[in-house]
């Protein structure tokens, strides 16, 4: 048997040492990474809206508040009664505007006269006193809910001089979504519907300028369809 180096297979067994040592080195790598990285976390849950008879609700949006620009003639009134009242701020109107829409188409609903009377000006509450007389007359209920309020524009301005007084009126244009119905003394319906309906109403609201009188505030004077 020839036991001479001339035929070994030395570039075999290097060839082997090489692959080994790139294999020891690629596992050490290898498991120096996964001992060092953290686990991959699930990505969180998008967080559901409030469940209403067992089904999500969506939010509900936000109301557009619209305050003519102080150049025009309408913002220059304005400007004008914040000169006269400090407190007055266009934009702190409207949401008191807000408030007092949905207290007033509630307690209209309701027949609140108390709370109407807080809310309105003497003829103003006349009429819609008037308007709860005949529906009790009739044995009529009403059933008024103000689901959403999309937007309050101020449309007009004025300053009156009444009876010796300044008085400030201003137009806002409200745009609602609302449930309005009317029953009769059999429980049928005698106008409006169940379902919601988009309203555009037109309130003017009135308060007496410089008036250092407590309870002297912004009162609805008149209302109509816009």
């Amino acid at each position: 048997m020839d036991f001479s180096f001339n035929h070994f297979p030395f570039d075999l067994v290097l060839f082997g040492l090489i692959a080994a040592f790139l294999a020891l080195r690629l596992r050490s790598i290898l498991g120096t990474r996964v001992g060092a990285e953290p686990r991959p976390q699930p990505a969180p849950a998008p967080r559901p809206g409030p469940v209403i008879e067992g089904r999500a609700e969506a939010p509900a949006p936000l109301t557009d508040y619209d305050v003519p620009a102080p150049e025009t003639r309408v913002g220059q009134v304005l400007g004008e009664i914040a000169r006269r009242e400090r407190d007055f701020v266009p934009a702190q109107f409207l949401k008191g505007v807000e408030t007092s829409f949905r207290q007033i188409v509630l307690a209209f609903g309701a027949g609140d006269v108390a709370m109407l009377r807080e809310r309105l000006t003497a003829n103003a509450l006349a009429a819609f006193e008037g308007a709860i007389r005949s529906r009790e007359q009739l044995g009529e209920t009403q059933k008024a809910e103000v689901r959403a309020i999309a937007s309050l524009a101020i449309v007009d301005a004025a300053i009156e001089e009444r009876d010796g007084a300044a008085h400030a009126r201003i137009d806002v244009r409200i745009v609602s979504d609302q449930i309005s119905l009317t029953l009769d003394k059999d429980g049928q319906p005698v106008s409006g519907t169940d379902s919601v309906t988009e309203f555009s109403d037109l309130w003017t609201f009135e308060h007496l300028l410089g008036a250092a009188v407590s309870g002297a505030t912004w009162r609805l004077a008149a209302s109509r369809s816009a």
